[in-house]
Order: C-alpha cells, then structure tokens, then sequence
C-alpha cells in the first residue's frame, strides 16, 4: 500500500492532504477492512468538517493511490487487495490534481447554479441551427472519408479554413503552418512538450488560465507569475523576470482575457513583444473567443508574423467543447517539429469531426450562430453587470468581450469562506486564487471569475446579497 506522509512536505498540509493521511492511515492499521464501504462524500464532509469538494478531491486521491475502489452506482470502498505494487502518487501528479480541481465539476457537473464555469452554457446551442446539424444527421462529408487515421497535420480543408481566418486577423499564416488538435489543451501539451525539460522556468498571466498551470506541474517546470494589468501583461515586470529567469517560454491570453475579461492594447502589445525579442523567449498566445471577437484586435501573433509567437485557438468556447477541435499555427519549423510531438504522442486526430467542423464553417452555418453568439455574449454582459451592482458587488465592463467578469469581493469578506458556503448552497464559484500560479505568502485581493452566461441565476444574485449583509452584521 502506497505511503502518505504529510510531514515530508516543507509547506502545511491542506485539509485534504490531512484527510487523505488520515484515511490511509485507518487502513494501513486496519481499522477499515478491505472492501469496507465508506461514507458518502456528503456524509464524510460533515464527519471531517470540510466541504463536499474537498472531501470528493480527498477521495479521489485515495483512490489513484490505491487505497480506496470508486465504484459506479455502489459507493466507495477499501481498497479489497493489495496494492503494494502501486507507486506512491508524486508530488507534482498531487500537486497537479489539486490546481486543477475546479476543472473536475465542470466536467462532473455536480452543482445547479454555475457562475463559476467557463463555458458556455449548453442551453446556447437550443434553438440555434447547428443542434439541427448536430442531431439531424444532416453532415455528409463531401468527397471520400477515410477510415484509418488521416494526415497528423490535419483534416486539410479545415486547415485552410482556419489559415484564411488567421489571414483575417492580421496573421500572415499558410495552411502548412496550421496543425490541428484536440482543443487548445491538447495545444498546450504539445508545445509544452516541445519548448521544456523538467526544472525550466516559463511565464504565465497573473491571474491567468488555471489548467495550464497544472499541465505546467505536471511536466515539473516552473511558473512564474508576469502581473496582468486591464490591458495587458505588465511590461515593466516582464522586462524585470525576462532577465531574472531567461524562461523559455511566456503563456498568454491577449484578448477576452481568462479570468479578467480584459484586453491588450497595441502599446502594450509593442513593449511585449520588444522585450522577449531581446531574450530569444517564445510566446504562446492563447485566444479562444477569437470567432467572436473583433478581426482587428491587437494581437500579439499579427504583429510577430508567427515568427517567434505561437498562436493556439479552439472551437471550444464557441461552438462545441465535446468536438475537442483546436489547432496552433507557428512558423513552419517549429509546426513541423510540434507535428513530430503530436504524431509520438497520439498518432493523429479526429478526421470526422474536423470534417464537421468544416462542413459548419464552408456550409455558413458557424458565422450564423456565431452572429447569435456575439448577441448573447452582449445582452449577458449587459445585465450581469447591472444585477451584480444591484446585489451590491459592482464590477466594471470589461472591453474585452468574452464570458468572464473579475469580481472583486466586498469589504470584509473572506474568499475561501464565501466559495464554501456557496458550495453547500449548490452555487458553483471560481475563487480568484486558484488563478494564481504561485500560490503562498504573496497576497491578493479577494476576487472571482464570474461567468456572464450564469451571472443573472436569482439563486446566485440572492446568495451574493445575503453574503454582504451577512459581512455587514458581523462588522464590529
């Protein structure tokens, strides 16, 4: 059975490690016999004292390590064999798990009132005509369909599509230097893959986009937080840790920023790229709402010529996350040697639904519902930040465009507190600091990502409103 220690750790334990030391521990001297069902997750979060996600992620450390059995429909049980074989979880897998813990109920979908994911809402696609494409079985894929596994570089049509997009937007970009993946994390992978050895530093937005810095953990690199400022990284400290750590890479998000909401400006845009041109860094532009975002907007990507930027987009945010459909493009040698990676790693991807994700955009299908998605997008941002101001939590509009609002918390309340009352309550919340890449002694004003999309629920503005008068009353 796999060992887990707490006091070989140099930091404090987090509740969930205690209640995985303390589990493990009932087992190892057999106070819970093997196959011995355990208390539900609600259950055991009231016996522990801690919410029901820290509990669930406390289980589920458990089972990777060996010591419990997950399983469906029955409930979770000591582990009913040995596991001595299984290696100890390490640290940086644990570690990894843990930054990425608000991905997993976005994928679980456990709690009803969700302004703390961030997607759009499935209920955007009802009504539109892609659902008929979808269900309808309308898509025939012109030409042959091949059934092994097509080119790594990608189904070549969409690729084209995509080249002639980024065109659009000011890149200079071939479809040779397009390469499709399974979504933008996929993306990541790749280049992270690529560009680093374990023990290398890389840049990151602070705040920026939580599952990169577990991708990030997991390949054992170092993230080191560039300051984001409403339009964009803050040059002077880039210049400042450009010269400290000489990273290998800077991973950011120029437009529709993911917590903030913010965008780049073309002065700091200009700054940017001057300061990583004199330290030979490269630069991983991430920008998932470029479909619905103005052509024009200052992009890191047009004004490099994919020279030393590498651009990531996805049709995740705006057409469909369960397609996994993304792509890079970069110059020619270094998709080429990203192309390598991908071939190593998963052969190739989807034919099929690259097919149909060319068939949405050559058919007109995808700019009509992206029309009906910019209409949402506004309207939702509109009234989220009326009803957030009416609930006594103001935010200021972002320029950006995209789903997110960074909202700041109100006098007196704490982050962490709020986030596990709502949780109790079934209001799921994206705390500010798991947007942190370097958690610890550094403070940070007590924030939010607020999804427009689910920002108007009654049941969230009701919450919002009883916390504040909640702090108020406690207020000496």
């Amino acid at each position: 059975m796999a060992e887990v220690r707490v006091q070989d750790r140099e930091r404090p334990a987090t509740r969930v490690e205690e209640i995985v030391e303390r589990v493990a521990d009932a087992i190892a001297r057999g106070l819970l016999k093997p196959g011995e069902k355990l208390a539900s997750v609600r259950r055991a979060a009231e016996d522990h004292g801690v919410s029901k996600n820290t509990m669930a992620e406390a289980y589920d450390r458990l089972v990777a390590s060996g010591h419990l059995e997950a399983r469906r429909g029955a409930g979770t049980f000591a582990a009913t064999t040995s596991r001595a074989a299984r290696a100890r979880v390490p640290q940086h897998l644990a570690e990894a798990i843990d930054t990425v813990s608000l991905l997993r109920e976005q994928l679980e979908v456990q709690h009803k009132v969700r302004p703390g994911d961030g997607r759009p809402p499935p209920g955007w696609m009802e009504g539109s005509e892609l659902s008929a494409q979808f269900a309808g079985g309308k898509w025939r894929p012109g030409g042959r369909m091949e059934h092994g596994y097509g080119s790594s570089w990608g189904f070549l049509p969409l690729r084209e599509r995509i080249a002639l997009s980024l065109v659009e937007r000011g890149i200079s970009c071939a479809p040779e230097q397009v390469l499709t993946t399974m979504g933008a994390n996929h993306a990541f992978d790749l280049v992270i893959r690529h560009i680093a050895e374990p023990g290398d530093t890389v840049l990151v937005d602070d705040p920026g986009y939580y599952p990169l810095f577990g991708k990030l953990q997991l390949a054992r690199l170092r993230a080191v937080g560039v300051p984001r400022l409403p339009d964009g990284p803050d040059p002077d400290a880039l210049q400042a840790l450009l010269a400290r750590h000489r990273p290998k890479a800077f991973f950011t998000q120029s437009l529709a920023h993911n917590p903030t909401g913010g965008t780049l400006s073309a002065a700091v845009a200009h700054r940017v790229l001057g300061a990583v041109e004199r330290f030979g860094t490269t630069i991983v532009e991430c920008d998932p709402f470029a479909d619905i975002l103005p052509a024009a907007s200052p992009r890191l990507a047009a004004l490099d010529g994919l020279r030393r930027v590498i651009s990531i987009g996805t049709f995740s945010k705006t057409l469909s996350a369960s397609l996994r459909v993304g792509y890079l493009a970069a110059s020619p040698a270094m998709v080429a040697a990203l192309n390598d990676v991908k071939m190593l790693t998963v052969v190739s991807t989807s034919t099929y639904a690259e097919g149909f994700v060319a068939h949405l955009i050559q058919g007109g299908h995808y700019l009509r519902h992206l029309r009906r998605l910019r209409q949402r997008v506004e309207a939702a941002t509109s009234l989220a930040v009326q009803k957030l101001a009416e609930a006594g939590w103001p935010v200021a509009r972002p320029p950006g465009g995209g789903l997110y609002l960074w909202v700041p918390f109100p006098a007196g309340l704490d982050e962490a507190q709020i986030c596990h009352r709502a949780s109790a309550e079934g209001i799921f919340l994206a705390p500010g600091a798991i947007f942190r890449p370097e958690p610890g002694p550094r403070q940070h004003p007590a924030m939010m990502r607020v999804n427009v999309a689910y920002a108007s629920d009654p049941r969230f503005l009701a919450f919002l409103a009883e916390s504040r008068s909640w702090a108020r009353d406690r207020a000496p």
